[in-house]
């Protein structure tokens, strides 16, 4: 039997713009930055805004309602907001209630938003990406302003092109790449958190130190003491020096959107991931990438992929900043008697079409991709971690 075929390729090339601002007093109305983005389409056309709160964030804003309201008056004569800010559930759990994404769906069908307006949303990184993956699927795309409020966010999370809520018991199993219309990161939100979120944000720049920067981690290092007691001035530089070079990654690895088989920017995170699935979101995303760095780090010198002395100094700064490397859920066992935490393996390579990718290191800055991990030695970088809890807990 004779059969033919024929096609038709054209090769696309997209070519996307990603601002990332940094300011401090975003909603004063002396400051531009937001006005400067949301630009109308056509001339004495108003722009139309439509602004998600994370209602978490506000007890340590207590004015910031009045502020958006008042800003948004100072420019009414070119910007519609559409209503009163809206508030949005934050934290991770949040992300496990799909009706929260119907809301948002609801409320920009209801003022008419289109591809023209923008929605601006301000919170953590759930509340970031919640509200982002609403956006990016109502008109296949409302333009996306974000403010995230946390240190995580605003070094890591935020500043990506990623959008997603759970499902299936799994992290983001749906979600969209969609480059947001611009990222403010205002300092000033940073100043109510509590330790614990302030924190958090060091753990993220440690990992892409790590991968990419030698001299980030050095200095990282270097000021640690003063890090772990909040310097202002020093915490801002690690936050814009993290911003920066994962946007960098993102912009120039030629992938930005994750089609290949790697993710080099989740380092530490199969594990993180896991845990946090596993303890219902209790442990935050910052201790769990800590635990996850700790684990793949202690792998890694177990193996001879990185030296002993070099772990230690990477483990040692982490203690330093404050976060435990240890948790006992790592030692959770399933229903068929295997770990639960080497599930975690396996989601990421199911995440990547089948064959795993890992990114561990052989120096610091220097990444490397591995596709096979000793289940037995895992394990026994577990158990070495949990000796070096009891030890530190006992000294």
């Amino acid at each position: 039997m004779n059969s033919s075929y024929s096609y038709i390729r054209k090769n696309i090339r997209l070519e996307c713009s990603h601002k990332v601002y940094f300011t401090k007093g975003s909603f004063s109305t002396k400051n531009d930055t937001l006005a400067e983005i949301l630009q109308p389409h056509r001339e004495g056309i108003k722009t139309k805004a439509l602004v998600f709160v994370d209602e978490g964030i506000i007890d340590g804003n207590p004015n910031l309602l009045e502020h958006i309201a008042s800003y948004f008056r100072s420019r009414e004569d070119r910007i519609n907001l559409v209503c009163s800010p809206q508030f949005i559930q934050g934290g991770e759990p949040a992300k496990n209630d799909w009706s929260l994404v119907e809301k948002i769906w609801e409320l920009l069908n209801r003022y008419s938003m289109c591809r023209h307006s923008y929605v601006i949303v301000i919170g953590g990184g759930a509340a970031l990406d919640l509200v982002g993956f609403a956006a990016s699927t109502a008109h296949r795309g409302v333009r996306l302003v974000r403010f995230p409020t946390t240190t995580l966010s605003q070094g890591d999370g935020g500043v990506g092109v990623k959008n997603g809520v759970n499902y299936f018991g799994k992290k983001n199993w749906i979600g969209t790449f969609s480059v947001p219309e611009a990222v403010v990161n205002d300092f000033n939100f940073l100043l109510g958190l509590p330790h614990s979120q302030k924190r958090a944000g060091y753990v993220e720049a440690i990992k892409v130190a790590l991968i990419r920067d030698r001299s980030f981690f050095e200095f990282i290092e270097e000021n640690a003491e003063n890090l772990s007691s909040f310097n202002e001035n020093l915490l801002e530089q690690v936050i814009k020096k993290s911003a920066a070079l994962h946007l960098d990654h993102i912009a120039s690895s030629g992938d930005p959107f994750e089609k290949g088989s790697a993710r080099p920017l989740d380092f530490g995170h199969w594990v993180a991931h896991k845990l946090e699935q596993i303890s219902d979101f209790k442990i935050g995303h910052g201790e769990a990438v800590a635990i996850g760095l700790a684990v793949d780090l202690t792998y890694s010198a177990l193996v001879g992929l990185v030296k002993a002395k070099t772990t230690e100094r990477i483990l040692c700064l982490l203690e330093t900043l404050g976060f435990p490397l240890y948790h006992d859920l790592l030692n959770e066992i399933s229903a068929n008697g295997n770990r639960v935490i080497l599930e975690g393996l396996e989601e990421f390579r199911e995440h990547l079409g089948g064959e795993l990718t890992i990114t561990l290191i052989q120096g610091i800055g220097e990444g490397i991709e591995v596709h096979a991990m000793d289940r037995k030695i895992i394990l026994d970088a577990v158990r070495d971690l949990n000796n070096r809890h009891i030890a530190l807990r006992n000294a």
